[in-house]
């Protein structure tokens, strides 16, 4: 099979396109930059119908990676990647006859602000102002998933926390504002949330691919991937710092506090530094405040997919990894 990915150059585009090479399948990857791989890449910008639908010819299937991911930038940024892209990839597909798309979603489109116990994979949550990352992926996922026909197997897999070696953004972000002392655990860190590490996420997406055929119960739906762990946002954090090799003593602050703090910097902060990260948001407050876990069996059953990294052994690779960066 030969796969167009899209967003070649994140981690978990890498790591899917890795997987595909090993296993003698031929990857194509499209994304604006150079990806560290070798193989063919074609450079162009997503938004842009004719450069996808020329990374598309030839191709058999997509992996839809790329997407314009944090909490900083405007919405119409966010909208016209995160929403337009994918109009994009899903009428080239069509128009080049691929046999499956699998589009990478994320299990915020259906973050509401309340805990998800034992969570399946709810519909995507539209009409926030506040999110302009999960609100454009959840139009996205709906465009994706509403295309979905046994002529065209599209399959939106929402992986939830990826992290490992590498890692930019939740890895890259604990270590960096525990160096800074500007790390702080919302409600004390006590909420149960899942993880995936890196490997098991590319892996899901493998599994979706195959899993993707006219007739699979897949067809049209969502499923989140996570390790399957569920474990509190202090005893993750503090692995991350572990294995960074990292001491720090973060701040509590109550979730009522946080969602109030966050509510007024991310207003603040738009006007004063609109090209830098807020420290917190409410949306993030409530993220890092409420339970997130879910159930793995729609996964299980219909993608025949499960983790093969704990988090444990998660941690090991990266205490190794930082340890052969020092």
């Amino acid at each position: 099979m030969r796969v167009l990915i899209t967003g070649g150059t994140s981690l978990l585009a890498r790591a899917t396109a890795e997987l595909l090479l090993a296993r003698g399948d031929d990857v194509v990857l499209l994304q604006r930059g150079e990806a560290a791989l070798d193989v063919a890449q074609v450079r162009g910008d997503l938004r842009e119908p004719a450069v996808v639908a020329r990374a598309v010819q030839g191709c058999d299937a997509v992996v839809h990676a790329a997407a314009k991911v944090g909490i900083v930038g405007a919405w119409e940024d966010f909208r016209s990647i995160n929403v337009d892209g994918t109009a994009n990839v899903i009428a080239a597909a069509r128009e080049a006859g691929l046999s499956r798309v699998v589009h990478v979603s994320t299990p915020s489109v259906s973050h509401a602000g309340h805990s998800l116990v034992g969570a399946q994979a709810d519909p995507p949550v539209t009409g926030r102002t506040d999110a302009h990352y999960a609100e454009s992926k959840a139009i996205g996922e709906r465009l994706a998933l509403g295309a979905a026909s046994d002529a065209l197997p599209i399959v939106a897999i929402r992986p939830h926390l990826v992290w490992g070696p590498g890692d930019t953004q939740l890895v890259g972000r604990i270590v960096e504002r525990a160096r800074s002392g500007r790390l702080a655990l919302v409600g004390g860190g006590t909420a149960l949330i899942d993880t995936t590490y890196i490997d098991n996420a590319a892996s899901s997406l493998v599994a979706a691919l195959d899993a993707a055929v006219p007739g699979a119960a897949c067809i049209g739906r969502a499923y989140v991937i996570a390790n399957g762990e569920p474990r509190p946002v202090r005893e993750l954090i503090e692995g991350i710092l572990r294995a960074a090799g990292v001491e720090a003593s973060p701040r509590e602050v109550p979730l009522r506090v946080a969602t109030g703090i966050g509510t007024v910097v991310e207003k603040v902060w738009a006007r004063l530094k609109p090209d830098e990260e807020p420290p917190l948001t409410r949306f993030l407050a409530e993220q890092l405040g409420t339970a997130h876990w879910f159930d793995p069996r729609p996964a299980r059953d219909d993608l025949r997919w499960h983790p093969t990294v704990s988090i444990d052994e998660g941690l090991d690779r990266l205490a190794a990894w930082f340890a052969a960066a020092r």
